[in-house]
């Protein structure tokens, strides 16, 4: 019979440790398991610039939906107006309607004491003179024609009313539906910033020294594109004088004109210099991108669109080496940011949650960011 018990391992056992040979096997096989254990969270790690982009692309994301949000916010506002003005017009046809009623019980009631429509033989028998039989007829002529202009009024009236209805009804549905839009894009935006804070949390202390050296050197690569940016310009200006010295033209008021206004939109943006970046917020505190650049231009006497994409359609497009202070520059392919261009390749904006509003270069996050530049005025 064969024997089943098992071979024993090679080597001896002191009180139940193995000879040092199989020790040290075991012990390296299981300092190999720790280092691949410990390897695999290492490698999915992302990589500081992986965590800046996207951490910049999640602020973009909340950008996105911030103006999604402003506009469903400024949508409801004027469909609130409509449906208020609607339903207090239904309140006052509906008293008109009430008058209308209470008439024509009024000439039911007539007719009743009369005991007819139009008198006949027997009323003209009755009556005690001709004179009275007269009267008679005259009166109820008058109430017969009098009743038919009531009830084609009240029929008018109630149409018209019912009408209304409805039309207050469907606003009070459309507004029902943009409201819901607007509680989608805020809770975007809240979940955005709360990805970028959390990430933001995840890094170490010296992860995020090192994450604020990379956006210095961004910042300073931005500020030296700037700086070429506005050495261009001055040529180019310096030439255009030249060229146009001894000759008048209707452009030069035109310039004057629109640089009158920039410097009032100018004035205003650098003494809001400071002041949190706050999602939809228009001021006086505090302000988003664009909440930002209407304030600016407002106080110009210019009234922007409260989005940028709708402020990028509310000027004529230049181009970027035509740029003048006053001017508006906008980011990225769906145009989710802007700032007001000062000049010299700089513009002050509201640049994302957490910042202020500041001065800075146009290329801050790279020239191929620049989706284009916008004179609203």
């Amino acid at each position: 019979m064969a024997s089943h018990r098992k071979s024993r391992p090679v080597g001896t056992r002191v009180a139940g440790i193995r000879t040092p040979a199989l020790a040290t096997a075991a012990l390296t096989s299981v300092a190999l398991l720790s280092q691949s254990a410990n390897a695999a969270p290492a490698d999915d790690k992302p990589s500081l610039e992986e965590v800046e982009k996207k951490v910049d692309d999640l602020y973009r994301q909340a950008e996105s939906a911030t103006d999604n949000y402003n506009a469903a916010k400024e949508k409801t506002a004027t469909q609130r107006k409509q449906v208020d003005t609607l339903l207090d017009d239904v309140a006052r046809r509906t008293e008109k309607l009430n008058e209308a009623r209470e008439e024509l019980g009024s000439f039911a009631a007539a007719q009743y004491r009369t005991g007819a429509a139009a008198p006949d033989t027997a009323t003209f028998l009755l009556a005690d003179t001709p004179q009275d039989y007269f009267d008679q007829t005259q009166l109820m002529g008058r109430l017969t024609n009098r009743q038919k202009g009531a009830v084609d009024d009240y029929v008018s009236e109630q149409s018209a009313t019912m009408k209304k209805r409805q039309e207050a009804s469907q606003s009070l549905q459309t507004l029902t539906e943009t409201q819901s839009d607007l509680k989608t894009a805020k809770a975007t935006v809240q979940q955005k910033l709360a990805d970028a804070r959390e990430m933001l949390s995840e890094l170490t202390a010296q992860e995020k020294a090192r994450l604020a050296a990379l956006e210095k050197q961004k910042q300073e690569a931005a500020a030296r594109k700037a700086a070429e940016l506005a050495q261009q310009q001055a040529a180019a200006e310096k030439a255009a004088q030249e060229a146009t010295a001894p000759q008048e033209s209707t452009s030069t008021a035109t310039d004057s004109s629109y640089a009158t206004k920039a410097a009032k939109a100018l004035a205003f943006v650098r003494a809001q210099i400071g002041k949190p970046y706050v999602w939809g917020a228009t001021g006086p505190d505090s302000y988003d991108c664009s909440g930002l650049t209407q304030a600016a231009w407002k106080a110009a006497g210019v009234d922007l669109p409260r989005v940028t994409y709708d402020q990028v359609n509310a000027g004529t497009t230049v181009s970027l080496a035509d740029a003048q202070p006053g001017d508006l520059v906008f980011f990225y392919d769906d145009i989710s940011h802007v700032g007001l261009y000062i000049g010299n390749g700089m513009m002050i904006h509201a640049p994302k949650p957490g910042a202020y509003v500041r001065e800075e270069s146009i290329y801050y996050d790279g020239e191929s960011a620049i989706h284009s530049v916008v004179r609203p005025a």
